[in-house]
């Protein structure tokens, strides 16, 4: 049993390691392989091709690209993702200077959203057939086929210009500094300035966990122990409640992993439209600026998010349902 469960953990982590590999390379490749001079926004055209070539050396692009490619992973593997062409600092650095802000704007965003879905869902079902699931579950499909950036700017437009209830961009006023993190994530500055990027993301996110749970109780409460449940004389909101919801939640948990990764990878949007100093927004201005060693850095820690989430995803599925670690070891 201990070894089955070894080997499943073992084949996830290679799953993962392989794939963060290839993600790898792709990026080192299509910086590299892009037409013209990498450093084409960074060299003065009063620069003598002396002094361009000393460049080129300096950050390693003279050299052959299989050569590139040996030290691009070497200094990977070491925690080293080079130095910004323009900011003149390390990527490391930059980019983990703005990591706790994804993380705080992605983490409130979906825990509000699946508060919401997962008593959304239990609800829609308990309502089975009626206008309030009709009316539910199309409000719901409507939030997740508009555009973020559109419904952004409805909020913006609303809330912090006509209203002018809540800021309109950045994560905190003009002049604000905080002594910590803890400072910040105490600060009702900060929160003001989160409500409407965290809002629009919910709105968008909640429609996952919400139909998600709501099919997964359709499914449950045409299950046998629910039948006997009103033999014996249960009421129907504790067959919901504390049968039917609980045995529907698995699915939502490890949706709710695989979120943490997709809304990392998509808050470039959300960053962009508010304004948020975030690791989407440093991606942006990266890519604009051909500021490629950095916009390799943040591309390369959003996807190490991404895939590490899908790891956490597989394991929470193995550990809350022994029968998928055990089915797929059986067909091994």
């Amino acid at each position: 049993m201990r070894r089955g469960v070894l080997l499943y953990l073992g084949s996830r982590l290679l799953q993962s390691v392989l794939v963060l590999w290839v993600v790898v390379t792709i990026l080192f490749l299509l910086f590299r392989l892009a037409p013209g001079n990498p450093l084409v926004a960074y060299i003065d055209p009063t620069f003598t091709e002396e002094q361009q070539q000393t460049l080129m050396r300096q950050f390693g692009l003279d050299q052959p690209l299989h050569i590139q490619y040996v030290v691009y992973l070497r200094n990977l593997l070491r925690g080293e993702m080079g130095d910004s062409f323009f900011q003149r600092a390390p990527v490391g650095e930059l980019v983990m200077q703005v990591l706790p802000n994804t993380l705080y704007l992605t983490l409130t965003s979906l825990l509000v959203a699946y508060v919401i879905g997962v008593i959304g869902g239990v609800v829609l079902a308990w309502q089975r057939g009626t206008r309030w699931e009709q009316a539910g579950v199309t409000f719901t499909l409507m939030t997740r086929a508009a555009p973020q950036f559109w419904v952004g700017m409805i909020f913006l437009m609303y809330f912090a210009f006509r209203l002018q209830w809540l800021p309109s961009s950045g994560a905190t006023s003009a002049g604000v500094i905080f002594d910590s993190e803890w400072a910040k994530l105490t600060s009702l500055d900060f929160w003001k300035h989160m409500v409407l990027p965290a809002t629009t993301l919910a709105l968008y996110l909640h429609g996952l966990p919400l139909l998600l749970m709501r099919s997964n109780m359709l499914e449950v409460m045409e299950d046998d122990f629910i039948t006997m449940g009103r033999l014996i004389g249960y009421s129907e909101w504790r067959l919901m409640i504390r049968h039917a919801a609980r045995n529907a939640l698995l699915p939502v948990v490890t949706a709710m992993a695989l979120g943490i990764g997709y809304s990392i990878g998509g808050n470039v949007v959300i960053e962009t439209v508010f304004g948020w100093p975030g690791l989407g927004r440093q991606l942006v201005r990266a890519v604009s600026a051909s500021d490629y060693p950095l916009a390799q850095g943040a591309f390369f820690l959003i996807a190490l998010v991404m895939v590490l989430m899908n790891f956490v995803a597989d394991l929470l599925y193995g550990f809350l349902d022994p029968r998928v670690g055990s089915s797929e070891r059986a067909g091994a």
